[in-house]
């Protein structure tokens, strides 16, 4: 299927953008998703290019790979395909340290989000973005489609009061905003004040879901498999805050909630007995 959208991460290597890259020491923070419409990772590109020195890599939450699971803290280590350090964003530390920025002329964001306020990716590109403000380093994100559309915004908006790793900012669950959108927003409306660049996508439209974009979907986290999935995690990851299972690590993480202690076809009646508009269940 030929691809309707032309990615951030594409566009980065046309004659007019290259040079944010080109002649200088170059920090990418990514993670298997960082892939462009022919699934050819970023990094690797990046290596291929002449005159560009990618000199760190920056990994977040389930690691470059995206092979580790939610909340376990990851070592830095060398990337075995390109032979570039990299450094995690997901354990000792959740931002880029001051000696490692001083190594770099410009630090590239380029993951996949799901459009969801509690994804851990977005505060990892926040975080990194503070520290290159805080370190006069330009941060340049690769824009990416919101799964999720850019025109339906929905849920409450978070309280200050209750800022962690899944939710810094006052925004919505669904916030209906590009990755790159998204970095304008944090920048400008709460106070970051990187020098910010972003690489805008060809294509895009507000009202495209993923499937209207022609690109294959990459799992950005081993929970995260399929367009299935991310539909309903807006509202099921709300389940982790309980004392039930949210289906993590089974065939249909957040398609499926229960406990040992639930009677399932009792559930089932009573949820289908509410007529939610598009939803139906069934006992498993």
């Amino acid at each position: 299927v030929h691809a309707s959208v032309r990615l951030g991460c594409e566009r980065l290597f046309d004659d007019d953008i290259i040079n944010l890259v080109r002649d200088r020491r170059v920090g990418l923070v990514t993670n298997h998703s960082g892939v462009d419409s022919d699934l050819r990772a970023t990094a690797d590109r990046l290596c291929e290019i002449d005159g560009v020195d990618l000199v760190l890599l920056f990994g977040p939450e389930h690691g470059i790979r995206g092979n580790a699971e939610d909340g376990v803290a990851i070592d830095s280590d060398v990337d075995a395909r390109t032979g570039v350090p990299i450094i995690s964003l997901y354990g000792e530390h959740r931002q880029p340290a001051a000696a490692d920025l001083a190594r770099l002329d410009v630090l590239l964001f380029d993951i996949q989000d799901v459009g969801v306020r509690f994804y851990t990716y977005l505060y990892t590109m926040s975080l990194s973005m503070a520290a290159c403000a805080e370190a006069s380093v330009p941060f340049v994100v690769l824009d990416r489609p919101n799964p999720l559309g850019g025109i339906e915004v929905e849920g409450n908006v978070l309280d200050p009061e209750f800022a962690s790793f899944v939710g810094l900012y006052p925004i919505p669950v669904r916030y209906g905003l590009t990755t790159g959108e998204l970095a304008r927003l944090f920048n400008e409306e709460f106070g970051i004040g990187a020098e910010l660049h972003v690489v805008d996508m060809q294509g895009w439209r507000r009202a495209m879901l993923w499937q209207d974009t022609g690109l294959v979907w990459v799992p950005p986290s081993p929970n995260m498999p399929t367009m299935d999935t991310v539909n309903v995690y807006p509202g099921m990851c709300f389940f982790e805050g309980t004392n039930v299972s949210e289906g993590r690590g089974t065939t249909r993480p957040f398609e499926q909630v229960g406990a040992p202690w639930i009677d399932a076809f009792d559930l089932t009646d009573r949820l289908n007995a509410l007529k939610l508009p598009g939803a139906a269940f069934r006992p498993v």
